[in-house]
């Protein structure tokens, strides 16, 4: 294997996503995609090895010694040791204190200070910075949309987990407001129906009029939530990811228009790299070990 090429590795609650980067194109391979169903209440060790399993169908023309893994991974986690802290939530609580990175090493073989992590929504902005929407100037804030409410931000150069999922807002959080269970309890509550998510009522704009109030209330919250933010961080550009931000020309005028009359103007733009993002980002993790110049 080229030294370009590293390995992204996205870990979610329910499924790990593998896939090779070349570095110096910035371009993932698309048919090195691979991706499989994880169960993440099982055991610690059904859990490392199945994901040391598909780590290992992924690099297994790679030699030992040119192996490099970037691997995003939600929180909390010391994403500088490799140890998992979750504790208190409904996945990989059988990981907690274990040191993934030094359990992923011994089963790959390889040296733990290859293995490189990342917090997932940090990786998503790496992505789009590395890769995709971002540029190289400016503060950026990159949001992922979905089942819940991922945070990152870009100041100086410097990329961190913005963890505001959990703000205050209106009568709750933020992830209250800015997720796929706000319209699904949005909608049942205007209509008596029930959706799974947001893809249910894509398209149906002309013809159900709950449907465009609910995209105008969405794009209303979202710019609510974002002002003060944009404020506080002096944020230059806004980057919208995950499921939701598919919609986002419904969701636009509102969102637009709100920050606009807020004297608010910023540059919003949706996800490049979708779903491959945080792949991208994990990936570009590596450089530093691969001795890549980084001309970001």
């Amino acid at each position: 294997m080229e030294k370009s090429l590293a390995l992204g590795v996205d870990i979610g609650g329910s499924h790990i996503t593998v896939a090779m980067v070349d570095l110096k194109t910035k371009k993932l391979l698309e048919h090195s995609v691979i991706r499989s169903a994880i169960d993440s209440e099982d055991k610690s060790e059904v859990i490392l090895s199945a994901w040391a399993s598909l780590i290992h169908s992924a690099l297994k023309n790679v030699e030992r010694k040119d192996k490099s893994i970037g691997i995003a991974i939600p929180g909390p986690f010391d994403y500088d040791k490799g140890v998992s802290l979750i504790k208190d939530q409904a996945k990989f609580r059988s990981l907690y204190q274990i040191n993934v990175k030094q359990e992923l090493a011994d089963r790959l073989d390889m040296p733990a200070e290859n293995i490189h992590f990342i917090n997932d929504a940090t990786g998503f902005l790496h992505g789009e910075l590395f890769a995709g929407a971002g540029t190289k100037v400016g503060n950026v804030l990159g949001l992922t949309l979905g089942t819940g409410l991922g945070s990152s931000v870009c100041i100086e150069q410097v990329v961190s987990d913005a963890d505001l999922w959990n703000s205050k807002f209106i009568d709750g959080i933020a992830e209250d407001y800015l997720s796929t269970r706000w319209f699904v309890n949005r909608y049942y509550a205007l209509t008596g129906k029930h959706i799974l998510g947001v893809k249910d009522i894509v398209g149906l704009e002309n013809t159900d009029r709950f449907v465009v109030q609910l995209f105008m209330e969405f794009g209303i919250n979202l710019a609510r939530f974002l002002i003060p933010v944009i404020n506080r961080l002096m944020i230059d550009k806004v980057i919208l990811g995950g499921n939701i931000a598919k919609a986002f020309s419904c969701f636009a005028p509102e969102l637009i228009a709100n920050l606009k009359g807020n004297k608010i103007e910023v540059d919003i733009k949706v996800s490049e790299l979708n779903e491959h993002a945080a792949l991208v980002g994990a990936a570009s993790c590596c450089i530093k070990t691969n001795a890549i110049p980084n001309d970001r």
